[in-house]
């Protein structure tokens, strides 16, 4: 089984109109005002899934400021779940520091969503306090969080958040029975995995996945990671619309990434088919 773990679906109207739910909206302005920026709905994404060859997908939710973008933006992951029950599974997003972000949360899951995600701060570091109530709602539930994270370092890019390190280790520490899937390969977090002590106790309940990673990492990145964390530790996410699963499957294939077939299996779907059946 194929598993795509980090795919975007937008609600047709935000598309239609995608200046209207800019106002008020940075992160989202930053990252999708450019009418060039690709977005899909429910329907373009299992469309590209048969092309690929895909078998399921999560579908993720974006960290809308506002409420109302937020409850439209779930409530469209939710239908579409519902309209394809075999092809999707659907992630509801929040963002945290709002009053009312684990209120949705909650309605989000007993409406049948899978996890929340992607869950980001695209303006500021983590807010870790800010995230302590839906780490315990993701513990009572036994969902996982998808959890936005980038390298600290390199070049700029839009979605590139001024994250540490530092608040992400926190954050992992203080929540260590909340299943965290780290986007963007954790912001290279998993090197530290070789330290001797700690870090790989940690980590023991953190999942990576690959989303956007070949913009990022050479492929020998993925094999470092299963090294380091484990073979069940990363998820092939493509980002899709950003990139194409065939884009990940040349990566993951090339002779520089070096994965065993067996391998190859377990990040192209078997990991993900754990977190999420």
């Amino acid at each position: 089984m194929v598993v795509d773990a980090h795919t975007h679906i937008f609600p047709p109207e935000m598309q239609a109109d995608r200046a209207r739910f800019c106002e008020g909206e940075l992160a989202f302005a930053a990252i999708y005002a450019n009418p060039e920026a690709p977005m899909v709905t429910a329907e373009g994404l299992v469309a590209a899934m048969d092309g690929d060859g895909v078998d399921v997908s999560w579908a993720v939710g974006f960290p809308w400021l506002k409420e109302e973008n937020a409850r439209l933006h779930n409530d469209y992951l939710m239908a579409s779940v519902a309209q394809f029950p075999e092809r999707l599974r659907g992630l509801a997003a929040v963002h945290p520091p709002q009053e009312w972000a684990r209120r949705e949360a909650e309605r989000a899951l007993a409406g049948g969503m899978h996890g929340l995600g992607e869950i980001a701060f695209y303006d500021s570091d983590l807010n870790v306090k800010s995230l302590a109530p839906l780490c315990r709602l993701s513990d009572e539930a036994d969902r996982p969080i998808l959890l936005h994270t980038n390298e600290p370092v390199g070049h700029k890019y839009p979605g590139k958040a001024p994250m540490t390190l530092a608040a992400l280790y926190d954050l992992v520490t203080n929540h260590c029975n909340t299943k965290l899937i780290l986007a963007h390969m954790g912001g290279g977090l998993f090197f530290y995995a070789c330290l001797k002590r700690e870090v790989s106790q940690a980590l023991a309940n953190v999942w990576l996945d690959t989303a956007a990673s070949p913009f990022l990492y050479r492929p020998r990145a993925y094999a470092l990671a299963m090294e380091l964390m484990g073979d069940d530790k990363v998820l092939m996410g493509s980002d899709y619309p950003l990139l194409p699963v065939k884009r990940y499957r040349r990566e993951l294939s090339s002779p520089e990434a070096g994965l065993s077939p067996r391998q190859m299996d377990m990040i192209m779907g078997r990991n993900a088919a754990y977190l999420i059946p």
